[in-house]
C-alpha cells in the first residue's frame, strides 16, 4: 500500500496562492507604469509658457543666454523664448513698460532711472548675466603697448549717454586721472547698428566695441583691440533681467523658472569646453567665422565677464550707483535702496535648487 502524501494538497495551495499573489502584483505593476506615462505624457504635451524676450544688442557677451536657449534649459521648465535685439537698454526698458516684452536683459541703470521716474509703472531686477563691461576699447592702429592717457586730446568712439557702456568708460577715463568732459572727445550719439560702419568710415581714432564685432574689426585689420574696460572698471554687475513689479507679482512661477534655466547655463558655461561654446555662438552668428568667435570666448573667460550665479548683489547696485553719482546721471540724495529695484528671491532659490 502507497504511504498517503498529506503535504501534496497543502503545496498545491501554496503554489497557487503564489501564482495568484505575482499576477496581482504584475497587474498593478502595470497600472503604476500606465499611470507614470500618462502622466509623463500629459508633462510632456502640456502646452509652453511663452515669453517675448529682448535683448538690448546681439552679442557673444550675452552667450550664458545663448546656452540656456541652445541646450533646451528654458524648454525644461516650460518656458518657450522668442527673442529679438532692443539695441540699447533704454529701448528695451521702453518696451518692457509699454507692455511689448515680458523680460528683459539690459543695463541695471535703467531700473533706477525707472525708480526715480514719475512712471506709474515699476520694474524689479530678478536675476544678473554678466558680471562686469565686455567692450573692449580698440585702436585705430596697431600698438606695441597701450596706455590710457593715449586717450587724451583723441576722438573716441563711446556709447549712449546714461547707458552702462557709457559709464565704464567714464569711470576707466578718471580712473587714469583724465577728464572724460575736457582731455577726451567723446562720440556718444551713434546708434548701436550703425557704430561699425561709422568707425570703417573714419570715425574716432579709439573706440569700444563687444564681441564679435572686436574680432570682426581686427580680423580686417580696421582696428586692434587693446583693453578691456571689464578689466579696468572691474567686476560690477553689468547686464540684468528684469521684469515689471505687476508682470512678477502675476508671474512668479515664470520669473523662477526663467532664473532656474539661467543658472544651470550659468554652471554649464563655466566648465563646457571653447569647442562646445564656438557651436552655441555660431548659431547665434550664421556665417561669422568660427575663429573669431572662439578669440571672443577665450577673451571673455580670460576676463571672467560672466557671472557664476545670478544673484545681484546690494553692493554691486551700490557700486553702480556711484558710477552714475561720478558721471552726473544720479543725484546724491536720489540714490535708491537695494529693495527698491532687486528681489533676489528667485536668485537664491535658484541656487539653492541649481546644484
Amino acid at each position: 500500500m502507497k504511504s498517503l502524501d498529506v503535504t501534496r494538497p497543502a503545496f498545491t495551495l501554496l503554489s497557487r496562492s503564489r501564482a495568484h499573489f505575482r499576477a496581482l502584483a504584475a497587474l498593478a505593476a502595470g497600472a503604476i507604469a500606465l499611470a507614470l506615462s500618462g502622466n509623463a505624457l500629459a508633462q510632456a504635451t502640456k502646452p509652453l509658457t511663452k515669453i517675448r524676450f529682448e535683448e538690448a544688442v546681439h552679442t557673444i557677451f550675452y552667450l550664458p543666454h545663448y546656452a540656456a536657449m541652445s541646450k533646451g534649459f528654458f524648454r525644461d521648465v516650460g518656458l518657450d523664448v522668442s527673442m529679438k535685439a532692443s539695441q540699447g537698454s533704454d529701448k528695451g526698458m521702453a518696451a518692457l513698460l509699454s507692455n511689448s516684452a515680458d523680460i528683459v536683459l539690459i543695463g541695471p541703470e535703467a531700473a533706477v532711472y525707472v525708480q526715480n521716474s514719475e512712471s506709474p509703472a515699476k520694474t524689479k531686477i530678478f536675476a544678473g548675466l554678466t558680471a562686469t563691461d565686455g567692450f573692449m576699447m580698440m585702436s585705430r592702429k596697431k600698438l606695441a603697448k597701450f596706455d590710457w592717457t593715449m586717450l587724451k586730446g583723441k576722438e573716441v568712439m563711446g556709447f549712449r549717454v546714461g547707458s552702462s557702456p557709457h559709464l565704464f568708460l567714464l569711470e576707466a577715463i578718471k580712473k587714469n586721472k583724465m577728464d572724460p568732459d575736457k582731455d577726451v572727445k567723446l562720440l556718444n550719439n551713434i546708434a548701436p547698428p550703425a557704430r561699425a560702419g561709422a568707425w570703417i568710415a573714419g570715425q574716432g581714432e579709439f573706440g569700444i566695441f563687444l564681441e564679435p564685432e572686436a574680432g570682426s574689426l581686427e580680423r580686417e585689420g580696421k582696428a586692434f583691440a587693446v583693453a578691456s574696460l571689464g578689466q579696468e572698471v572691474g567686476q560690477i554687475d553689468y547686464t540684468v533681467y528684469i521684469a515689471t513689479d505687476a508682470y512678477i507679482k502675476k508671474n512668479p512661477e515664470v520669473i523662477q523658472a526663467w532664473t532656474d534655466a539661467i543658472t544651470r547655463a550659468q554652471k554649464y558655461i563655466q566648465t563646457a569646453p571653447t569647442s562646445e561654446l564656438v557651436k552655441i555662438a555660431a548659431e547665434q552668428f550664421p556665417g561669422l567665422d568660427v575663429s573669431i568667435i572662439g578669440v571672443a570666448i577665450e577673451r571673455y573667460k580670460t576676463y571672467s565677464i560672466w557671472k557664476k550665479s545670478p544673484l545681484v548683489e546690494p553692493r554691486a547696485i551700490e557700486r553702480l550707483q556711484d558710477l552714475l553719482v561720478g558721471g552726473k546721471l544720479l543725484e546724491k540724495g536720489k540714490r535708491v535702496r537695494y529693495e527698491d529695484v532687486v528681489t533676489a528671491d528667485f536668485a537664491n532659490k535658484a541656487i539653492a535648487k541649481v546644484k
